[in-house]
This record gives C-alpha cells, structure tokens and sequence, in this order.
C-alpha cells in the first residue's frame, strides 16, 4: 500500500481555555486563512490530501486536531464540548494568528460545527465549504429527542447521550477493529442504520467494502484513538440538545457563500430545503461514500478551488 504523503508538524496553541494541536501549513497573509475541520471519529489528518493542494494555491492552511481529540485538550465536562465552546475554539484560533475572518471547511460533524460558527459568529466566517452533513434545522423538539422518537433508543445518536459510558467502552476496546470497519469505500448502498451502528462496526470481525486507506495511514488515526479513547469525541454528540437550546435566539439563516458537497453514496441523507437556510449555495455531489475528502481527494480539491476562485 502507499506509503505516508507529508504533513505538517503539529504546534500546541492555547485558545479559549484549551490547548489546541494545530497542523499550519503556507504563508501566513491576511487575504487567504483556511480552515479545516473534520469530523468524527476523525482527525487533522483526515486533510492531508487537501493541505498541499490549498497551499499551492495560496492560502496559509490551519488544521486543529479540535478538543476531544490528538492530543488537543479533553476536558472532563461533558458541557465543554458544546457549540459555544466547539466554535469558541475556532474564533480564538483566528484571533491568535491575527484574523478577522477566514474560510472554514468542515466534514461531517466539522461541517456541523462550522454551521454553529456561521449562526453564533457570523463575522468571523468569509466563506463556507462544507461536506456530506447539510445544516441542521432547528425543530419543535431536540434533536435527540425528536431522533429517540423517531428512530428509537438503539438509535447511537441516542445511544450515545442515554447510555454513557457503554459505547465508549465497546470502542475503546475494538479501537483497530472499529476504525478499520469504518473506514470503508465502495460498500453496497444502503439505507441508514438505525441502531447501534457503531458498536455493530467496532464487534464486527469482518469488514464491508475496500480499504479507504493505506495501512500506514490507517495506524495514526488507530494509534491516535488508543491513546486518547473515544470519550472526548463521542462528548460532541451528547452537546446535540443543549446545542438546540444554544441555537434558539440566533438568526437561524446562513448567509455566506457555501459551497456544500455530497458523496451520492453516503448514508448522510442530502438536505431537500438546504437552500432555504444558506441562499447563497452551491451545491456538488461527487461520486463516492461518506469520507469525501479521502475517498476523492482530488475531485474534492478541484471542486473547493474552482468554487474560491469564482
């Protein structure tokens, strides 16, 4: 298998209360800061097909490990991974590197944070790139809440926030096992599951669909979680109602330009009325699963680019 492609040396910067781990790549000039953030369970080096790509094109790169994962702080309030601090984080970061405003891009829970960001701070936000998980309307009911009632306890979005503790534990435990289940492409379409996704992932003894990665590549984020465990991570999902609370009083449309990108082969469902919330869109749909940025690093890179250069 391939060998590691390069990547930037991390840098620990204390923002907001946490110490970050931060991969910086490019000039730093005040016209072109980017933004990576990635989702879950993932990390920074979940970019490491676009970092190169960006700074070719002139922008000074930031990529933060964020809290809860690396060896970025992981506090022990489960609170402090709310979308107050989440985005807290990412506005602290800009002001540490001297920027008003940057482009921020975000895959699966990054892109839910980046939304958050866009609604609590709308003026530190230049442009939106954000991939697989489209904005999340604010209904009647909490997002778990209206989650348990509609798809059931064993729901892990549910899981996770009922049952504390359990689906940590079954992960921690099967951390290789888990990891290389779910990082997996070309897997026969189906439908979402709707119970316990993750812990079936992490016990299963055999994996769905062709390696995402390397082998090489695969060992840092394996590595990476042994280290840490997946509690940090997993505290995002169990912020979702306070998150819903949070977000009640804030203008709930986003009006940046943003560019949201789907995999037609993911599970994330795309947003029927995602326009109603975000009316300056673009909308791109590349033929793979739910790991865009991985599974197609360069039709990724070529759509970001051509969209910032418009």
């Amino acid at each position: 298998m391939s060998n590691l492609i390069s990547f930037p040396k991390p840098t620990l910067i204390s923002v907001n209360g946490v110490e970050l781990e931060v991969f910086e790549a490019g000039q730093k000039n005040f016209g072109n800061p980017i933004v990576l953030c990635h989702g879950w369970p993932e990390l920074a080096y979940s970019w490491r097909y676009q970092i190169s790509a960006f700074v070719a094109a002139g922008y000074h790169v930031i990529a933060p490990n964020q809290r809860g994962y690396g060896n970025s702080s992981s506090p022990s309030d489960v609170t402090e991974y709310d979308i107050q601090h989440l985005s807290g984080d990412l506005v602290a970061l800009l002001d540490h590197y001297g920027y008003e405003k940057a482009t921020f891009v975000g895959h699966d829970w990054g892109a839910m944070v980046v939304w958050g960001l866009a609604l609590l701070h709308p003026e530190r936000i230049s442009k939106i790139v954000n991939l697989s998980l489209p904005y999340q309307e604010r209904g009647e009911v909490p997002w778990v809440e209206a989650m348990e009632l509609f798809l059931g306890s064993d729901y892990y979005f549910v899981h996770f926030n009922r049952q504390p503790g359990v689906a940590d534990a079954v992960l921690d435990a099967n951390t290789g096992q888990f990891l290389r289940n779910l990082y997996r492409k070309n897997e026969p379409h189906r439908e979402p599951e709707t119970g316990m996704v993750m812990i079936n992932l992490a016990k299963a003894k055999k994996a769905i669909g062709d390696p995402l990665m390397s082998d090489s590549e695969l060992a840092i984020f394996i590595s990476t979680f042994e280290s840490t465990g997946f509690t940090g991570s997993i505290n995002w999902y169990r912020n979702l109602d306070r998150n819903w609370h949070l977000l009640a009083k804030v203008d709930s449309i986003i009006q940046q330009p943003t560019l949201m990108i789907y995999g037609d082969r993911d599970v994330v469902p795309k947003s029927e009325r995602l326009i109603d919330f975000v009316p300056n869109l673009d909308v791109v749909t590349l033929d793979c699963g739910h790991w865009i940025q991985q599974e197609k690093p360069e039709e990724t890179n070529q759509a970001i680019l051509k969209w910032l250069q418009q």
